[in-house]
């Protein structure tokens, strides 16, 4: 005889190919309806949903297990919700959380997950406290943060996430840490926590920590956070330290990248550290010996040396001598006979040039260099080679306003001055007599070997004529000239020898007139007399005016006024005079 129950997941059991005896299958389905009233009748009218049940696991398959919980039907758990496996086992006792007394097939709808959750709430809200520690997995994210699974879902807010910039928040997904509660909410239900604060927290007790125990003078291994135009930022294990770009390298750079990246991680110096400030300075270059260390010893001043153009600024160049020691080959000593204002012209980066060191400056790292040194200066027998007085012959580079630039070989120049163009002549711009590139004799006026300056003479090679000019050319000697230039004030005249002379508007003429071209032209020959002389203001007057005057009292025809307006009305007018007299004669 046999028997065989089977349970139907509605929750009804039924006995299926009965072998009993009639009065013993009676007996039994008795029984059973009486149990399955007093479950009814009992618990279920006790029970009402959001309780938490104490259940037994009876069954176990791929996807749910099946928990008694004394009721008239098992209930059904989705096996997800079992997050440990050592409770997946028959017979063990579990808690879980009534959903629903009858679903939609008449069941009892059972959560483990819900049960679990409550009685986190619980087990948070008797036990923990806004500012408690917690332990959570980061579970999902939402608008503004991320969730946390800390026995219940909590919020976790972006701004408390870390104590660093955040690129991507899908880095923290599946980590479980340390979080501190911020915020409880119990009617709400929810919380909020914080995993900054407790780095901000754990940062401050190990930088107080390292504070505490760091000493100047020690070694110490750091990650590079960030890189600035002053220097770069270390991470000391939690507290952070500054290497100056002055403390990397004997080196001269000019920005810390050249140097070290982000991230990377450097070996360093404590060279100073600010308990009350909580700042460390750091030193890597003090690491190796100071190169600077009996420089003059090493290059005193005098000494040759060779290098390799590291680099190129506006007023000069740098060239490094050995590992760590750089000097500066200024403009000025680049070349002694080009007036070099950029040092490309000279010197390219990377070249190898010999130089003459000039002067050292240890305590501020500066060595200055000279590379015309290295040749012989064309100005050091300057005085012998271009004696005062001497003539030369050179060519002209450049003309200015104040005169003439002339080589007179490679790297000696001089200046003709606009002064000392011409004796006769006043000159208002050197292209007035001077051409660039036409070759010009002069005479040597004076060196100056220091300033390196030579200033020449062309009218110096021939002789003052104003020095003579009261013996060759004394008042009332009678001149010839050409009209040069008409003003409104008068005519300036070129004289035979050279010199320019003015007959004012009031010595033009002994008869009325209204300008002065009625008189005069450029380029009319004229012959005046000299009225005044001042040698030394190099000014000569004349008049034309006298002149006539004299021509008509000694009635003398052979002294004209060349083609002069004023010599021909005079010419005019006097014969004119004389037919009248000759007719008045004729009548009478």
């Amino acid at each position: 005889m046999s028997k065989h129950l089977k349970h139907d997941w509605s929750g009804s059991k039924v006995i299926d190919d009965i072998d009993f005896h009639e009065e013993d299958a009676d007996q039994f389905k008795k029984l059973l309806n009486r149990k399955e009233e007093t479950a009814t009748e009992g618990s279920i009218a006790s029970m009402s949903a959001g309780q938490i049940l104490k259940g037994t696991i009876v069954e176990i398959t791929k996807d749910f297990v099946v928990i008694d919980v004394g009721l008239k039907s098992e209930g059904l758990v989705p096996i997800n919700e079992f997050s440990d496996a050592n409770e997946l086992v028959l017979g063990t006792d579990v808690e879980v959380f009534l959903d629903q007394t009858e679903g939609a097939d008449g069941q009892i709808v059972l959560s483990r997950e819900k049960a679990r959750r409550q009685r986190q709430w619980e087990h948070i809200s008797t036990n923990c406290i806004e500012g408690s520690i917690v332990r959570g997995k980061v579970i999902r994210k939402v608008k503004g943060g991320l969730m946390v699974d800390i026995g219940m879902e909590a919020f976790l807010p972006g701004s408390q996430i870390d104590n660093k910039r955040i690129k991507n928040l899908d880095e923290y997904l599946g980590y479980e840490y340390d979080f501190k509660i911020l915020k409880i909410n119990s009617e709400r239900k929810n919380i909020v926590v914080s995993r900054r604060e407790l780095l901000e927290e754990e940062r401050i007790s190990r930088k107080a920590e390292l504070l505490g125990n760091i000493e100047e003078g020690a070694m110490r291994k750091g990650v590079v956070k960030n890189i600035t135009d002053f220097g770069v930022f270390l991470d000391l294990d939690g507290i952070d330290g500054l290497l100056h770009i002055t403390d990397m390298t004997w080196k001269r750079i000019k920005h810390p990248s050249e140097m070290v990246q982000l991230g990377q991680e450097l070996e360093v110096i404590i060279l100073h550290v600010d308990k009350d400030k909580g700042r460390v300075a750091l030193g890597m270059k003090q690491k190796e010996s100071n190169p600077w260390e009996e420089i003059e010893k090493r290059y005193p001043v005098g000494t040759r040396v060779c290098g390799k153009i590291v680099n190129l600024v506006p007023y000069g160049a740098f060239i490094e001598i050995e590992p760590g020691i750089e000097g500066l080959i200024h403009v000025s000593e680049m070349s002694w006979v080009k007036n070099v204002s950029d040092p490309n012209e000279v010197v390219k980066k990377g070249d190898e040039v010999e130089a003459i060191v000039l002067s050292i400056q240890k305590e501020e790292g500066k060595i200055s260099l000279g590379i015309k040194q290295t040749e012989k200066n064309p100005w050091d027998n300057v005085e012998e080679k271009y004696p005062i007085g001497s003539s030369v012959q050179a060519e002209i580079r450049n003309l200015t306003n104040y005169g003439a630039f002339v080589e007179l070989e490679p790297g000696i120049d001089g200046l003709i001055h606009i002064s000392d163009l011409s004796w006769i002549k006043k000159v208002s711009h050197p292209s007035e007599v001077l051409k660039k590139g036409d070759k010009v004799e002069a005479v040597v006026l004076s060196v100056d070997k220091e300033s390196k300056k030579i200033t020449l003479g062309v009218k110096q090679l021939s002789t003052n004529p104003w020095e003579s000019i009261e013996k060759t050319m004394p008042v009332g000697t009678l001149v010839k000239g050409v009209v040069t230039k008409i003003t409104a004030f008068g005519a300036f005249v070129e004289l035979d020898n050279g010199i320019e002379a003015l007959v004012h508007v009031t010595e033009l003429s002994d008869q009325p007139f209204g300008k002065v071209e009625e008189v005069v032209n450029k380029g009319d020959e004229i012959t005046a007399k000299v009225i005044k002389l001042d040698p030394e203001h190099k000014k000569i007057a004349l008049s034309i005016k006298e002149f006539l005057v004299d021509q008509n009292k000694y009635n003398r025809d052979d002294i004209v006024v060349g083609s002069s307006k004023a010599s021909s009305k005079g010419r005019k007018k006097k014969k004119t005079e004389e037919s009248s007299d000759e007719a008045e004669r004729e009548e009478g």
